[in-house]
């Protein structure tokens, strides 16, 4: 069977076996049942005394790197809760005037993503539709934790720091899916440059280092890294005071954020992570950090007198800029 006859609805068995015999992540032996045509879920055996971590995200902003951004955006979120992710199941929803050769490619770049976090694809849905324009991709990732970090741990005086520079996320698709916008204001070395960053999306390195002294952690997607703070703040009854001149931004996004007119500080920012810390483990976490020749920045405390959730004015500039 040829692209041009594969029907609307799942992709037929005998072209998507091969792809899930091959592209399934990082294997991990408590995976009893995996991928496979016929099976209708995964069966995990599961350590006792541990937590189950679980989250889902789309992918809906970005075109080329899909795979990439939809593991690291998934793993992200389990890395933000304290744990490690381990298992992944994912949606694909392609529009039939794409072809087989698009799926196998998707499904590869979520395989070797993967494999370098060490999760295991578990099952999930593939599918093409005359309904969409645009492709629809979605995953749902399982980890495994051993401590419940919660906002209610927050306490007044905890500082929060935040790792990498902001706007990482919207930067690295906009260098990929509007390349013609950025190149009216950078080089093509910077181009290439900020397409490097989707080496840094993963907070894993971060978190793991972190997650034993930290209060509370997040992962700040859309509405970016001030977005992502008054989310931690709507979690408390506490307020909380920014020191706006300490928000780390990149010199080439600062050049672009000025010749497009748009915030950074409000650009998705998956790949930094906000850690909630307790004044007495600041010092561990910082030595710990630059050890690992990881970058950071402390960007506020919490107190009773700041500024709440409602003054944080939430938005995200990355739609209006792939719109242009």
């Amino acid at each position: 069977m040829d692209d041009a006859s594969i029907p609307v609805g799942k992709v037929p068995p005998i072209l998507l076996q091969p792809l899930l015999k091959e592209l399934r992540g990082f294997h991990r032996d408590e995976v009893l049942i995996g991928p496979q045509i016929g099976e209708d879920a995964a069966v995990i055996g599961w350590p006792a005394g541990a937590f189950l971590l679980a989250t889902s995200d789309p992918i809906v902003g970005a075109v080329k790197g899909t795979g990439n951004l939809l593991v690291n955006v998934n793993a992200n979120d389990i890395a933000a809760k304290g744990g490690d992710p381990a298992y992944m199941i994912v949606v694909i929803i392609l529009p039939n005037t794409m072809a087989l050769d698009d799926v196998a490619s998707l499904m590869k770049e979520v395989d070797e993503e993967a494999k370098k976090l060490g999760v295991a694809i578990i099952g999930g849905h593939t599918e093409f539709s005359d309904r969409y324009n645009y492709p629809i991709v979605v995953g749902t990732m399982l980890g495994i934790g051993h401590k419940v970090l919660r906002a209610s741990s927050i306490r007044p005086g905890d500082l929060i720091l935040l790792t990498k520079h902001v706007g990482l996320e919207g930067m690295v698709i906009l260098a990929h899916d509007r390349e013609d916008l950025l190149a009216s204001v950078l080089s093509s070395e910077e181009i290439a440059e900020v397409k490097s960053w989707d080496s840094m999306l993963s907070i894993l390195p971060e978190a793991r280092l972190l997650r034993d002294l930290a209060s509370f952690m997040h992962d700040p997607t859309e509405g970016g890294v001030v977005g992502g703070i008054a989310e931690i703040v709507s979690l408390t009854s506490l307020k909380v005071r920014l020191d706006f001149d300490t928000f780390p931004i990149h010199s080439i996004t600062e050049k672009v954020s000025e010749a497009l007119a748009f915030d950074p500080l409000h650009l998705i920012s998956s790949g930094v992570l906000l850690a909630v810390l307790p004044p007495e483990k600041i010092d561990v976490a910082k030595n710990r950090l630059r050890e690992q020749g990881i970058a950071y920045s402390i960007v506020g405390k919490f107190d009773d007198t700041g500024m709440g959730a409602s003054d944080l004015m939430t938005k995200e500039e990355l739609w209006r800029l792939l719109s242009r």
